[in-house]
């Protein structure tokens, strides 16, 4: 079994540096496109009649993330009752952000336009949808509380290694340690693998030890980054590509959650004030 059989875009052009100590570093490109803000298109006032449920829950929502402190637990709003008609108001407001996340086969969510504001879906079986919910969080706590359920907290070393591992089994200690020692809150202790002489066999290693996780999540801010958490607690593989889709950074991150995906407080400042605005025109 290969690296990129385990987790895709491991290994690769731009994952591993180009002299054998590491040394010399030959930047790859970096990316060119940045997503940027734009305006959803909204509808008229007159076509927005009878409407009315959708609008009263875009103007409370306008009005908690004026007052959503980044560190409070998420709030969350029921799409499960709106009428057709008025969840199209909601999917055109909201549009699709950055941020795309899977975890497992159970949830899917989407950042909308407005950063901090997230749609969270809960299905069972094939497509049959439980709910569908707006949060309103730096990250959905429904996503951030099932990523580790079952989630190992420790790694076993071993004592001997398959053909081809060399640098691998020093990173794992490394590891262990940091994971022994973390607690929620905590700065991240970053692994950059890219500035290490790390073998194919010995990225495939580190992988099956740290198991494939259930959670995997995509940011297109500037670039692409897939972030992807692992079996083991506090752990996530945190890799960023160029335009030309090669790796230019492959890590190893130990913290509650990689701060490329977090929206920060003044993200939801900014959302408050924008949706306040889109939703002016209907008052």
């Amino acid at each position: 079994m290969t690296a990129e059989t385990i987790i895709p875009g491991l290994v690769g052009p731009g994952t591993q540096p180009e002299n054998e100590d590491g040394a010399t570093l030959d930047y790859m490109e970096m990316p060119r496109d940045m997503v940027t803000f734009h305006q959803p298109l909204a509808p008229e006032p007159e076509d927005t009649l009878g409407m009315e449920e959708a609008k009263a829950l875009l103007n409370q929502m306008a009005d908690d993330l004026a007052n959503y402190k980044i560190d409070s637990s998420a709030l969350t709003y029921s799409l499960n009752s709106l009428a057709p008609k008025d969840l199209g108001l909601i999917n055109q407001i909201m549009g699709e952000g950055e941020v795309s996340i899977v975890c497992g086969t159970r949830y899917q969510a989407q950042e909308s336009v407005l950063a901090g504001v997230w749609r969270v879906v809960e299905i069972t079986g094939k497509d049959n949808q439980i709910s569908d919910n707006i949060e309103v969080a730096a990250y959905p706590d429904s996503i951030f509380n099932e990523t580790f359920k079952t989630a190992a907290e420790t790694i076993e070393l071993d004592s001997t290694f398959p053909e081809g591992v060399r640098n691998a089994p020093p990173v794992l200690s490394e590891i262990k340690d940091k994971v022994a020692n973390y607690r929620a809150g905590q700065p991240c202790h970053a692994i950059n693998l890219t500035l290490l002489p790390q073998t194919d066999e010995d990225i495939a290693y580190l992988a099956e030890k740290l198991g494939v996780g259930t959670t995997i999540i995509l940011s297109r801010g500037y670039g692409n980054c897939r972030v992807s958490s692992t079996m083991t607690k506090n752990v996530w593989w945190v890799q960023y590509f160029n335009s030309q889709d090669a790796t230019i950074l492959n890590s190893i991150e130990i913290v509650d959650l990689p701060d490329v995906v977090r929206a920060a407080q003044e993200d939801i400042l900014d959302s408050a004030e924008r949706l306040s605005e889109i939703m002016e025109v209907y008052k």
